[in-house]
């Protein structure tokens, strides 16, 4: 009896020892539904503010608000151009508004190819080149129109090249010198300082051309947009812009 009682003795704590063990299994696995399904926000990392995207320059310019998006590609004014891109335009850039002199400034080299054109009728009618061979005639007037040519292309060119252009972040001026040169310069719009608009002569006045001046504080220092249409529209818009952008600093919706 004795030398049994320690097996029994034994077996009876083992099984004590697995109720109990069992009955702490038990009560760690009955956790409420409630804790479950919490979640523990203090260790998830914040999430980033999304900027505001900007607003359409239509909802805050009156003097836009009236313009149609241009669609015409040759315009000397257009606004809210159509399918149109520049090379260094950001992803969420907008163009407010593309500029080129008006093309009253441009009837200069217009005229100038115009009586080119006719000048070899003139000398054919005065029988100026009737001392040479017909061979040689017909090689100086097809050299006279090729160098024509050659001059109402870059004259076209540099006219449709040099363009100035209004976006919802910038001010850019590109200078088209000839094919192989040209150069940008922009300045932000929260970097303008003052804008004044100009028109100067009976034609400016009759055909609404000017100039607008542009004065920043980023390395350059002054942007003339010279001969543009409409030099007073454009520095409302130019305005518009400046006060869209210190509206922004403040309500805290700039990128």
């Amino acid at each position: 009896m004795v030398s049994g009682m320690p097996d029994v003795f034994d077996q009876s704590a083992r099984d004590v020892e697995t109720t109990r063990i069992h009955h702490k299994h038990r009560v760690a696995n009955r956790v409420p539904r409630a804790v479950t399904l919490s979640r523990d926000t203090t260790s998830e990392a914040p999430v980033s503010a999304v900027p505001e995207p900007k607003r359409d320059i239509s909802e805050y310019s009156e003097t836009m608000r009236h313009e149609v998006p241009g669609t015409n590609p040759l315009a000397s004014f257009l606004p809210n151009p159509v399918a149109m891109r520049f090379s260094t335009q950001a992803p969420t850039e907008h163009i407010i508004l593309l500029l080129r002199q008006h093309p009253v400034t441009q009837l200069g080299w217009v005229l100038a190819a115009a009586i080119g054109a006719f000048l070899p009728i003139l000398f054919d009618s005065i029988h100026f080149f009737d001392y040479l061979p017909l061979s040689y005639q017909i090689g100086v007037y097809l050299g006279w129109y090729l160098i024509l040519l050659g001059f109402v292309f870059e004259s076209f060119i540099k006219w449709f090249y040099n363009v100035y252009i209004l976006t919802d972040e910038r001010v850019i001026d590109v200078d088209f010198h000839h094919l192989t040169y040209r150069n940008i310069s922009a300045a932000k719009i929260d970097n303008i300082e003052d804008v004044t608009a100009k028109t100067a002569g009976f034609l400016s006045a009759l055909f609404d051309f000017g100039t607008v001046t542009i004065q920043t504080a980023a390395a350059q220092r002054e942007f003339e947009f010279n001969g543009v249409p409409h030099p007073v529209k454009v520095k409302k818009i130019i305005n518009d812009l400046i006060l869209e952008e210190e509206r922004e600093k403040v309500e805290g919706r700039v990128n």
